[in-house]
């Protein structure tokens, strides 16, 4: 497995990536991190972890509305499966210090 240091609300994570993965993963990390500038931005929330819970609750959250795949299995806009409990636990592992999502 590769490793992809990556930038999230300027804080850096080292994050394990499948090869052939990296557009995907960095496509999350953006969108994640639009997400948390987000809601600091609009100030009301300052810990770092209550913005990492809403920004993931928001993200759940508008994959949950989205018209659902054929299938049962979460896709991604170019078709890769979602392993939501894989990427909670990925989640947690960038926390590491900061606390556990769940």
């Amino acid at each position: 497995m590769k490793q992809i240091e990556v930038t999230i609300m300027g804080q850096s994570y080292v994050l394990g990536c499948p090869e052939g993965g990296e557009r995907s993963l960095l496509a999350a990390v953006s969108r994640v991190d639009e997400e948390m500038s987000a809601i600091r931005d609009a100030g009301r929330v300052k810990a770092r972890e209550r913005i990492a819970v809403l920004a993931a609750l928001n993200l759940a959250y508008a994959l949950a509305e989205r018209p659902a795949a054929a299938g049962t299995a979460d896709t991604t806009a170019d078709g890769h499966q979602v392993d939501i409990a894989a990427l909670v636990q990925r989640i947690d592992q960038a926390l590491g210090a900061d606390g556990q999502l769940l």
